[in-house]
């Protein structure tokens, strides 16, 4: 048990890159923090999808709708959206005010806080508590009520960094889509076991297109 908690520095605004995919990038390896009163659920952000201006698998590819308007708020700012009915997704905008993208969290090696995330997720070995989006939400405690939350702000659900040197990032193509497949726009920590998806998919890091 921790009886220390993890040094993890919220991030700033201006800490966050102004561009979709080098968010999503630069996203790797930083931290996903929910303070609750019954203790801290932390863990590093092992994959992540960028969801670009022009791309017409995001959500904010039609526009500003009542649904999407946290897609349009500035960078740093939680789209939550229920999927397929059953599971919710943690996105985060990506570009300056009223410009809407963003980046899916998909995966977290859960950190601190284990035991309130086990019992959100019961029988499921530590591998796969945050393994995958939908996963992720649930051992966080994540759910419609964040949509549009500040994740600047270093209280409630926030996102921070702990200070250590630069680690390589890998990147191949997203998963569980039916178009524009072929764009290398995951990102994720080479050798990870936390990060989803089939193995064989993970590449050498090498630069985005």
């Amino acid at each position: 048990m921790r009886s220390e908690p993890l040094p993890i520095r919220p991030l700033r605004r201006d800490d966050l890159p102004v561009d979709t995919v080098e968010l999503a990038r630069f996203m790797v390896g930083k931290y996903l923090v929910h303070d609750l009163r019954e203790g801290r659920l932390s863990g590093r952000i092992v994959e992540t999808e960028a969801y670009p201006l022009g791309d017409s698998t995001s959500h904010a590819f039609i526009g500003r709708r009542p649904y999407n308007g946290s897609m349009f708020l500035a960078r740093g700012h939680a789209y939550v959206r229920l999927t397929y009915g059953v599971s919710y997704m943690l996105n985060m905008s990506s570009e300056a005010q009223d410009v809407g993208a963003g980046i899916l969290l998909r995966a977290i090696e859960p950190l601190e806080g284990l035991a309130l995330m086990e019992a959100r997720r019961p029988g499921v070995p530590l591998r796969d508590v945050a393994r995958g989006p939908g996963r992720l939400t649930v051992a966080f405690g994540i759910g419609q009520a964040f949509d549009g939350r500040d994740l600047c702000t270093g209280q409630g659900l926030w996102i921070g960094v702990i200070e250590t040197g630069d680690a390589p990032i890998g990147v191949t193509t997203r998963i569980g889509l039916s178009r524009e497949t072929h764009r290398p726009l995951r990102f994720f920590e080479p050798g990870s076991a936390f990060v989803s998806g089939p193995r064989r998919l993970l590449t050498i890091p090498h630069s985005a297109a």
